[in-house]
């Protein structure tokens, strides 16, 4: 399947996402469009905001008050906003949080061009010094109202090829929830599907009380002898998340602490943002509470594992393909 063919229809389902823009951009962006195509059953709302960070504030506000958003998505320097939209679920992507600096960093000082069409037919800015102040006391007020609901509330993503902001270790002084993703500043196709809708629909389940039958797949699945991925292993992983709560499992050598940093080293890299705290080390998978275990044939002997137990290599499940048809028979149960 095309990437621009893959929907969530039931992700958002009946509920408001308010998106926040980055600097410079509007509310008929190309992400906006895209999140509308990826949600269709989901009403977004994405408002163009005002140059002035105070008159941008008081519209956020406002649309808050009156729409009451299940969920707010800031990107760059509407990240910054959505930091102080607080009592709502939020995601910051690439937040810019120190806006003034970041603006004289990148040379905005002067004449801009609109990236996207804006509502009221303006096409160009101009950034002035007194802007620029404008948006350095602004900023001071983030981080000024959080409570250990908000902590629980706001996750932020953060590029790892991210060149215009690099606030993650700031964010991570405040919050708990950061994650980084394989990506630069910019959202992309990629970065939407792989890397922020996996957190929208934490976030969906979490409001819904939903939960999802467990699905443990043992990392040595995943990978060959060699490290690489093995054949539709990932296709099969991503696939799964649409219906199940997926963890990855990871054997717990005693006295190897080399092997558990290459282990989450090799899962941050290959499965990224769906395996953020859902890494399990564990040398018992009797122990693991849970409906189905992808295992290797080398461990179908050793497992005692109370679910139903998956051999991948075995004479039912020679590939991952035939472990994509049989959950796709299973329609999520």
């Amino acid at each position: 399947m095309m990437m621009n063919e893959i929907v969530y229809p039931t992700i958002m389902s009946g509920k408001k996402l308010l998106y926040v823009h980055g600097f410079g951009s509007s509310g008929s962006s190309g992400t906006v469009a895209r999140i509308r195509e990826l949600l269709p059953s989901a009403t977004v709302i994405a408002p163009d905001l005002p140059l002035h960070p105070a008159e941008a504030m008081d519209l956020l506000n406002n649309v808050c008050q009156t729409e009451k958003p299940d969920l707010i998505i800031g990107t760059s320097m509407g990240g910054m906003y959505t930091e102080m939209l607080y009592g709502y679920d939020r995601i910051l992507v690439n937040p810019a949080f120190q806006m003034g600096e970041t603006m004289i960093k990148h040379g905005r000082l002067g004449i801009n061009t609109y990236l996207n069409p804006r509502k009221d037919g303006v096409q160009e800015f101009y950034v002035t010094k007194p802007l620029v102040e404008e948006y350095k006391e602004i900023s001071k007020k983030c981080f000024s109202q959080i409570t250990t609901d908000e902590m629980t509330r706001v996750y932020g993503l953060f590029g790892d090829n991210d060149d215009v902001v690099d606030t993650r270790e700031l964010f991570s002084t405040h919050y708990s929830n950061d994650i980084s993703f394989h990506g630069g500043h910019r959202l992309n196709d990629k970065t939407l599907i792989h890397s922020v809708v996996p957190v929208i629909r934490w976030i969906d389940d979490k409001q819904e009380g939903r939960e999802r039958p467990l699905v443990y797949i043992d990392i040595e699945t995943l990978r060959n002898k060699h490290g690489e991925q093995m054949p539709s292993a990932m296709k099969a992983f991503r696939l799964l998340l649409e219906n199940y709560n997926v963890f990855v499992v990871a054997d717990a050598p005693m006295g190897y602490q080399d092997y558990y940093k290459q282990v989450a080293e090799w899962v941050l890299d290959f499965v990224n943002v769906p395996a953020w705290q859902h890494l399990v080390f564990t040398s018992h998978k009797d122990i693991l509470y849970g409906d189905y275990l992808i295992d290797t044939t080398d461990n179908v002997n050793e497992s005692d594992f109370l679910g139903t137990q998956i051999v991948l290599g075995g004479d039912t499940f020679k590939t991952w393909d035939d472990i994509i048809e049989f959950f796709s028979r299973l329609g999520g149960q």
